[in-house]
């Protein structure tokens, strides 16, 4: 990976972290006014909707600065190492946390006329997704130990070429 595009990676991942916490500091108390508003009937939603946002915020934030480290190990060249593991699963579980929260927002929306059975259905898909996304980190961890296999393979081989040499 080039410096470039570690450059440019870094800076989208912090224009993220950045925006995400603008969002969990301004915004979320700013939907947390708007829904006090709401009628008696849907009032009960006010908690568990504010909950879900504020637990997706933070498993995004965990994911960003997870792929953070990964860039990191990248540009030093040690991420074909057993270190890269414990960061690759955080972010699988990051993405599966975040596809069970949107669908518990999801079950906690569709009981009632809160919102429209479309709206429900969008959020299936949307946790569907997510947890499509989670299924590939967990593809490119295999990948990744197949790669550390082949590279402590390849070490020990210099090794015993080294000790016949």
């Amino acid at each position: 990976m080039g410096k470039l595009a570690v450059l440019a990676l870094r800076a989208v991942l912090v224009a993220l972290l950045g925006g995400s916490l603008f969002v969990q500091a301004v915004m979320v108390p700013l939907l947390a006014a708007d829904l006090e508003g709401l009628d008696a009937d849907v009032a009960h939603l006010r908690v568990p909707i504010l909950v879900i946002t504020l637990l997706g915020l933070v498993s995004a934030q965990v994911v960003l600065v997870c792929v953070w480290r990964l860039v990191t190990m990248v540009r030093r060249g040690t991420v074909f190492s057993d270190a890269a593991f414990r960061y690759v699963d955080v972010v699988a579980g990051g993405f599966v946390a975040a596809a069970l929260l949107v669908f518990a927002l999801g079950v906690v929306l569709a009981p009632g006329e809160a919102v429209a059975p479309g709206v429900v259905l969008l959020l299936g898909g949307v946790a569907l997704a997510v947890l499509g996304v989670a299924l590939i980190v967990v593809v490119l961890r295999t990948l990744l130990a197949q790669a550390v296999e082949r590279d402590v393979e390849a070490a020990r081989m210099r090794a015993e070429l080294n000790e016949v040499i």
